[in-house]
């Protein structure tokens, strides 16, 4: 039986789109003005996002704690807001449309790895919230998974396919329990 070997792992073929220099200066900058529990301005840390490449809209509320792995690929569209302890582990683009909310806690993880292969190798899929998702808290948005338009992800969640518009997701995996409907 084969096993898997993790001395065999390679993902060399893999690039973060930036060199050595601007993503540990992103370290830095994400550790002191983004994923900090000390209370920085909103325009402030999209300021730094912007300055390291993030496109971002207009109202967009950033809450402490947020981590994001590489700000050069991610967009956000107009008055998203991201809540405490958010994690963009964004290895490839994440795309985030208007009137998104992202809560507490929640996950955007664009990696994995391929458990059936023996040098356990390495998989990356964007991930699309279109406009006005709401992704609860201690959520988890899998790689490759699009959120259609008003779609939400309920608390503690996990969605590893997408998600259809206007509807209501629950569990791990996330299932559809009901239509959204707004009043």
């Amino acid at each position: 039986m084969v096993k898997t070997d993790l001395a065999r792992y390679n993902n060399s073929w893999y690039s973060p789109k930036a060199g050595p220099i601007k993503r540990l200066l992103w370290i830095w900058v994400n550790a002191i003005f983004i994923k900090s529990n000390i209370f920085f301005a909103s325009g402030i840390k999209v300021f730094f996002l912007k300055a390291f490449g993030a496109k971002i809209g207009k109202g967009v509320n950033v809450k402490p704690g947020v981590s994001v792995k590489y700000p050069w690929l991610l967009e956000v569209g107009n008055y998203v807001w991201i809540g405490e302890d958010v994690w963009i582990d964004n290895l490839t683009e994440i795309k985030i449309g208007d009137n998104a909310c992202i809560s507490q806690g929640a996950l955007l993880l664009t990696g994995n790895h391929n458990f059936k292969k023996e040098a356990f190798d390495l998989i990356v899929g964007g991930i699309v919230l279109e406009e006005g998702v709401w992704i609860g808290a201690k959520a988890t948005v899998c790689p490759g998974v699009v959120c259609g338009s008003h779609s939400i992800l309920t608390v503690g969640s996990v969605a590893t396919k997408n998600l259809e518009a206007y509807s209501v997701y629950q569990g791990n995996p996330a299932i559809k329990v009901r239509e959204r409907v707004i009043a």
